[in-house]
């Protein structure tokens, strides 16, 4: 009885630890998100500041051309991070599946448990004549 406990409160921690997973993720992302806002507004007030906005132009801010650079590295790992979070979410569903399976084996064992009492206490009330008391009619 006490492995199948177990079984569930380590099923249940995996479960918690894939969600944490997915949560960071999802943090993660929207981080990278607000960084590649931050530095587009830079890039803007850049271009404006110098008044060219042509990145092939050969008088293009270094400044902007950099911030462009950091704000495509952070695009493109905010994207490869959204496929690590349809697996972590995949991960984390197949987690809460197992933890149902878990638990539902504990209760088939409880109640394999209570139906050996169960049928003694039924025996018992067989065994007992029925008080039917006076029949009015």
């Amino acid at each position: 009885m006490k492995s199948r406990d177990s079984l569930v409160r380590l099923k249940r921690f995996q479960a918690e630890e894939k969600r944490r997973r997915v949560a960071q993720i999802e943090a993660m992302i929207a981080e990278f998100s607000r960084m590649a806002s931050d530095l587009d507004r830079e890039i803007a007030a850049e271009e404006q500041k110098s008044g060219i906005t042509d990145s092939a132009h050969f008088a293009y801010s270094t400044y902007a051309r950099a911030a462009r650079g950091r704000r495509d590295n952070l695009s493109q790992s905010a994207g490869e991070l959204r496929q690590q979070l349809d697996e972590a979410r995949a991960a984390h569903e197949e987690a809460l599946e197992e933890v149902t399976r878990a638990q539902s084996l504990e209760g088939r064992d409880k109640v394999g448990e209570l139906l050996p009492e169960a049928s003694r206490e039924m025996d018992g009330l067989r065994a007992r004549p029925l008080d039917m008391g006076p029949i009015g009619i």
